[in-house]
C-alpha cells in the first residue's frame, strides 16, 4: 500500500491463485473464486468463495499462533480481494479489527443474516467505492453497505465515495485507508 506508513503494522499481501473464470471467456487469470456474472443477481461460485474464504481464516489463525492478537488484525482488499476480505470478516470465528472494502460487493449477500455472524458483530468497515467504477458498479458498493448496515452496528460501517474515480484507487481514498489503520491499529507502547 504505497503512500501509508504505519511501521507500528505488519502488512501481508497474499495472491490469488491463476484459475479459468466464466466471466473471463473461462480463461486462466488471478482468482480468488469464479465470477460468473457482474450484476447484482448473478449466479456466484459459492464453493470457491467459502474455499477461498477458508485460506484466508487459515492465514488469520497463524497469525494468531504467531502472537498477533485477532483484534489487532485486520482484513482488506480490492475488487474480488475486497468482497473476499468482508465475506471472510462475516464468517471467522475470530474477533477481528477490522475491514476494509475497496471497489467491491459483498458475495452471497442473500444467503448472509445476522445469525452466521459470532464474533465480529461490532466490527468496523471501511467500504470505499469510484462513483465512475465500470467494472464494478457504484450500485455494487451502495447494496453492499445497506446489507451491512442491516447485519452490523450502522454506525460501525463507513462508506466513502470518490468522484470521477473508475475501478483503480486515488490519495484521497489512501489517506482514508490509513486514518482507519491508525484508528484500529493504535501503536501498542
Amino acid at each position: 500500500m504505497a503512500g501509508i506508513r504505519t511501521p507500528h503494522v505488519k502488512y501481508i499481501c497474499p495472491h490469488a491463485p491463476v484459475m479459468p473464470v466464466t466471466l473471463n471467456m473461462n480463461m486462466a487469470m488471478p482468482s480468488w473464486f469464479d465470477i460468473i456474472g457482474l450484476n447484482p443477481d448473478a449466479q456466484e461460485d459459492e464453493s470457491g468463495i467459502k474455499r477461498a474464504a477458508e485460506n484466508v481464516k487459515a492465514l488469520i489463525d497463524q497469525e494468531v499462533k504467531n502472537g498477533i492478537p485477532s483484534h489487532r488484525i485486520v482484513l482488506g482488499g480490492f475488487s474480488q480481494g475486497g468482497a473476499l476480505s468482508l465475506f471472510t470478516a462475516l464468517t471467522t470465528h475470530q474477533k477481528l479489527g477490522g475491514v476494509i472494502a475497496l471497489s467491491c460487493w459483498l458475495p452471497l449477500r442473500n444467503s448472509l443474516s445476522k445469525s452466521v455472524i459470532t464474533k465480529n458483530k461490532d466490527i468496523s468497515v471501511l467500504q470505499c467505492h469510484g462513483e465512475a467504477d465500470p467494472l464494478v458498479p457504484l450500485i455494487f458498493g451502495q447494496l453492499t453497505v445497506e446489507k451491512l448496515k442491516s447485519m452490523l452496528k450502522p454506525s460501525n460501517v463507513t462508506f466513502k465515495t470518490y468522484s470521477g474515480m473508475p475501478h483503480s484507487a486515488c490519495p484521497e481514498e489512501m489517506m482514508d485507508i490509513k486514518q482507519f489503520i491508525e484508528k484500529q491499529l493504535p501503536p501498542i507502547n
